[in-house]
């Protein structure tokens, strides 16, 4: 299966996470977007592939909130995002951009140690 298929299929299967979730619970999309818990990172990473930016976001120097919800609200103090050549990380890198103070919000998380990989992200 090629990178594209993979990236599609994930990137479908969190929206459908996020959306069963959502009914599940009561809560409607508006509702959980004005709800959405907060967190920072001191630094992170986004690839930007030929067709726009990857949907996940890799963190470094996180702190997590106590709340499980759904949508993430995370203030990245400087974001480097390598800009791809292709839609493969071997095609090699065309420019990097490094951007700071952003915030971009993403569906969930899973993590180890102080790195985070946020999935579900939102372009900005």
């Amino acid at each position: 299966m090629n990178l594209t298929l993979k990236r599609l299929l994930g990137a479908t299967a969190a929206v459908a996470t996020g959306t069963a979730v959502l009914l599940g619970t009561g809560v409607g999309p508006a509702d959980a977007a004005g709800r959405s818990s907060r967190a920072h990172c001191d630094r992170a990473e986004r690839p930007i592939w030929r067709d726009g930016p990857s949907r996940n976001v890799t963190g470094h120097g996180c702190s997590l909130p106590d709340s499980k919800r759904r949508w993430y609200t995370v203030e990245i103090d400087t974001l480097v995002q390598p800009h791809y050549k292709t839609e493969y990380t071997n095609g090699g890198v065309d420019r990097t951009e490094t951007l700071h103070d952003r915030t971009i919000r993403c569906l969930g998380y899973t993590s180890e140690n102080r790195t985070v990989n946020w999935f579900g992200c939102v372009p900005h």
